[in-house]
């Protein structure tokens, strides 16, 4: 199992204060990673830094509003002074705003599209820069079943989850001879605030259990076991890659 062992490992990883994302600073933490936690209104003390602490790892935490793009830039520059070294990058914040395509306005599009794309390219070009000039890194972006499909009033969020999908194998295949290995998870249908409008559709809800394989809606701590395994040694040599946790969805 030392190949899975993070020991030693800095980790950064955004939306973690709660569902998938800080599942996966957990899991990290459990794997030996210490913790660099960023979200919107992350504030020190939270639950998410409490539980790592409570695993002997450190959890140093941040906020950061990812659609002002003069405040990423200032995140930037103040975690690139504290830590010097940063092995591990967890591009896992996003949103999500509802509305039918011909009712999808301009504020929609570009808040969704910047959160969700363009702040994850320049957090990625910025901090993975630091990973190519010394050989070694792991970078981890969410995507999401809607980056192989179009979804339904969701025309943003889409568009910025395909972009993810490309994004991942666009960072691959300048940085994989690098050192530096760039993939994805596509999450499911997850029991999260995001898919909480159609959890409470009685009728959504049940066209999308009948559709999964697994029988169930998946679980933030479903995705533990594949963070750990793509920011370890054991996934060295997979570059540009999308690993799907959906309970059979995709395959369906």
């Amino acid at each position: 199992m030392k190949q899975f062992d993070l020991t030693g490992k800095v980790a950064l990883v955004t939306g973690c204060k709660r569902g998938i994302g800080k599942a996966m600073a957990l899991g990290l933490a459990e794997a030996g990673a210490d913790i660099i936690g960023v979200s919107a209104t992350l504030a020190p003390g939270s639950e998410v830094e409490k539980e790592v602490q409570a695993l002997g790892r450190t959890f140093k935490a941040y906020s950061c509003d990812f659609g002002d793009r003069e405040a990423l830039y200032a995140f930037i520059e103040s975690v690139n002074a504290d830590f010097p070294r940063i092995d591990i990058l967890v591009n896992n914040a996003g949103t999500i705003l509802r509305a039918p395509a011909a009712e999808h306005s301009d504020e929609y599009w570009d808040k969704v599209i910047e959160i969700n794309l363009n702040a994850q390219f320049v957090l990625t070009r910025e901090l993975g820069k630091r990973m190519v000039e010394r050989g070694s890194g792991k970078i981890v972006f969410t995507a999401s079943l809607l980056t192989y499909q179009g979804g339904v009033t969701v025309p943003g969020y889409a568009a910025s989850k395909g972009g993810v999908g490309q994004l991942t194998m666009a960072f691959a295949n300048e940085w994989a001879s690098k050192g530096v290995n760039v993939n994805a998870i596509a999450p499911g249908y997850i029991d999260t605030d995001n898919t909480e409008a159609l959890r409470n559709d009685p009728v959504r809800s049940q066209q999308i259990l009948a559709r999964i394989p697994a029988g169930r809606w998946g679980s933030p701590e479903d995705f533990k076991g594949p963070i750990v395994f793509l920011c370890s040694d054991a996934a060295n040599y997979m570059h540009g890659s999308t690993v799907l946790v959906d309970g059979g969805w995709m395959g369906r």
